[in-house]
């Protein structure tokens, strides 16, 4: 385990995943700016901006991630860059979906437009804008299925979405993500009082 971390962190796993052709899948277009690397699919067009040691080449329906030289920032920046971009074919081609769940009695859900309103037990709703690119969808009131394009963007998005009251450990109300697990608290036994 010791060695994995090592590897790590000098850049050698990073750089053994930026080694790894990224395919393209039909209906997406890559295209490189010299620096610049935008995508563009069915669900939208994400770009970034290439660091100077890394060079992005596209070699028929396969993308290419190579660095410029041996450092330990470009085989840092080789498999950072390389994952970079193959979440933009994913984004822009299957899209990105975080699932979140709502606990507690009259918690609820509402999609208005782009307005996500919780209800959340506070004395007034709270309402969300949600940033382009970012569609939510609401099940049964209790369950929001927050997708988009940009990996980053929808986990921040539904982390933001948590923050408005994250579950609480001794009834595990509040805002959780589908699957986590809350560790959970005894409530504070009453004592018992002598006769």
């Amino acid at each position: 385990m010791a060695s994995y971390f090592a590897q790590y962190i000098n850049g050698e796993i990073m750089s053994r995943i930026g080694k790894q052709p990224i395919s393209v899948p039909s209906g997406v277009t890559v295209k490189v700016d010299g620096a610049t690397v935008s995508v563009k699919g069915k669900n939208g067009e994400l770009s970034i901006v290439a660091r100077q040691e890394i060079n992005v080449a596209i070699d028929g329906d396969v993308v290419n991630v190579t660095r410029k030289n041996d450092s330990r920032t470009a085989r840092a920046l080789h498999g950072l860059t390389r994952s970079l971009v193959n979440n933009m074919v994913v984004g822009v081609s299957e899209g990105f979906t975080k699932k979140l769940e709502i606990v507690g009695v009259g918690y609820k859900a509402i999609v208005k437009g782009e307005i996500l309103n919780l209800t959340l037990g506070f004395s007034n709703p709270i309402d969300y804008k949600l940033p382009k690119g970012i569609k939510a969808v609401v099940d049964k009131q209790t369950l929001i299925d927050l997708s988009g394009a940009d990996k980053q963007l929808v986990g921040q998005v539904a982390a933001e979405v948590r923050s408005f009251r994250p579950p609480e450990p001794y009834k595990g109300k509040g805002i959780k993500y589908v699957g986590e697990i809350i560790k959970r608290k005894a409530g504070k036994a009453g004592k018992a009082t002598a006769g």
